[in-house]
């Protein structure tokens, strides 16, 4: 069996660390040759160079190099080779190894994304956003066909389920949600609900911003404009179904009527060792279903009236790309000033709507970006329109 070099980027995060927790149950099928991480936990960071003995690390954060410094030194890893700033996260990204697993939060991970791709390396890709606000930019630097392994544990299922028929054969793609912690609640009863309570998700432990993603359903939102893109299917041929127990992460309708789902218990290990992986699938991964047990599984629709951000989302995939990427820069702002407590629960999605009105006519004119910086330019903007609503 052939041995993988593997750069990490977002280590420290939630996708990074169960990504590390994968590789070290297989230590004769990944060789970790980098990690990348914002620079908040550098005590982690020196740690896990030093499990996995990896050459270099790079930071966002330039502030955090000496401090990663005296971790590493202190975890017996003084050799490592430290770079630092978004260009040395790119560079990482794009050194060549033959899979780069991506789980930084945030558009920032398109760069890195690009990079990867132009390098020739598999990209295990979790930062949604590379999709969401790269858009054709990120598809333009995938020089090889199959070089995206979808990780998200909806998209990973959708891959999964695809195998099963060929592309004119598909009907629909069926995406699921969990329905979060409000699932069934009206929209007047989440007035007053509190960053606590938004961030105690029913199913899945995840980052805070992911987290309040799904409470809200944006999460669900960004799916399908990532499904839409990943896969080549219309929105109108991408429907979201209610499924709280979140053992079904989505499905493939095909046109003889057949549904192929994808089922496992919710644990990302599984999607992040298949987009390490694939094709091949590895054992020792996560735990199945027990079909020795009685259970239940339910689906119900979405509720659009108390979770408007689905069809938002579909509003901007079906308007342009820069829609899509003033959807999640605006949205990133919101659910900030949400968790610093600057903003009602309700004022998120309410936000995003707002800064997209005022913004859509300029948009219009020119829908695809004609490089990064423009993309960074606009997402810029949006931030700030989004920050003039919430001081308001």
């Amino acid at each position: 069996m052939q041995t993988s070099t593997v750069v990490i980027l977002g280590s420290t995060g939630s996708i990074g660390t169960q990504g590390l927790d994968v590789i070290s149950r297989h230590p004769d099928r990944f060789d970790v040759v980098g990690l990348a991480a914002g620079g908040a936990h550098v005590d982690l960071l020196a740690r896990q160079a030093a499990q996995f003995h990896v050459s270099s690390v790079a930071v966002f954060d330039e502030h955090a190099v000496q401090p990663l410094r005296d971790a590493l030194a202190q975890a017996g890893a003084a050799h490592v080779e430290v770079t630092a700033g978004p260009e040395a996260v790119v560079n990482m990204a794009g050194s060549g190894a033959d899979v780069v697993l991506n789980g930084i939060t945030g558009s920032i991970g398109l760069e890195p994304s690009i990079a990867a791709l132009r390098s020739g390396s598999q990209l295990a890709l979790a930062n949604k956003e590379s999709v969401v606000a790269g858009g054709h930019l990120l598809f333009d630097a995938q020089v090889r066909a199959q070089q995206i392994n979808p990780v998200d544990s909806e998209h990973s299922a959708i891959w999964q389920s695809l195998r099963s028929g060929t592309h004119g054969e598909v009907s629909k793609l069926v995406v699921t949600a969990s329905g979060g912690p409000f699932r069934g609640w009206t929209r007047n009863q989440m007035i007053d609900i509190t960053p606590e309570q938004a961030l105690n998700h029913p199913t899945w432990h995840m980052g805070p911003v992911v987290t309040i993603n799904s409470s809200t359903l944006m999460n669900k939102g960004l799916e399908v404009i990532e499904a839409s893109r990943l896969f080549d299917v219309p929105p109108s041929r991408i429907e979201v179904t209610v499924h709280p127990q979140s053992i079904v992460h989505s499905m493939v309708e095909f046109r003889d009527g057949a549904t192929i789902a994808q089922a496992s218990p919710p644990d990302m290990r599984l999607p992040i060792a298949l987009g390490l992986s694939a094709p091949e699938r590895l054992g020792d991964v996560a735990a199945a279903c027990d079909w020795t047990k009685a259970a239940t599984w339910t689906f119900e629709p979405l509720d659009d009236e108390a979770f408007p951000a689905v069809n938002l989302a579909r509003h901007c995939l079906e308007a342009s790309e820069k829609h899509t990427a003033v959807l999640n820069a605006a949205n990133e702002q919101a659910v900030h000033a949400f968790l610093e407590h600057r903003l009602p629960y309700l004022g998120i999605v309410d936000t995003v709507k707002e800064v997209l009105d005022d913004m859509d006519c300029e948009m219009r004119g020119n829908p695809l970006f004609a490089s990064v910086e423009e993309m960074s330019q606009l997402e810029h903007e949006a931030r700030r329109r989004a920050d003039e609503l919430i001081n308001k």
